[in-house]
């Protein structure tokens, strides 16, 4: 299992890009510095009117599937 962590800063007019899916993919910087790419709808459930902030752990398998974020 392959963990990532990383942190977030997008207002609600960032994220509305990702929403309306003009932009499907996110990139993020892990606390480690490796670029990591992920689905922007994993971040759905941590939109709140201010957009998303906060730090976050993206854990998926060994291909990349399965895919879950976690706020931390």
């Amino acid at each position: 299992m392959n963990r990532f962590e990383f942190s977030i800063n997008l207002s609600a007019q960032e994220y509305l890009q990702y929403y309306r899916g003009n932009v499907n993919k996110v990139v993020a910087q892990c606390a480690d510095g490796t670029s990591i790419q992920f689905p922007a709808l994993l971040l759905k459930p941590f939109v709140t009117g201010g957009g998303i902030r906060g730090n976050f752990v993206l854990t998926c398998d060994e291909s990349g599937k399965g895919s879950e974020i976690k706020r931390v």
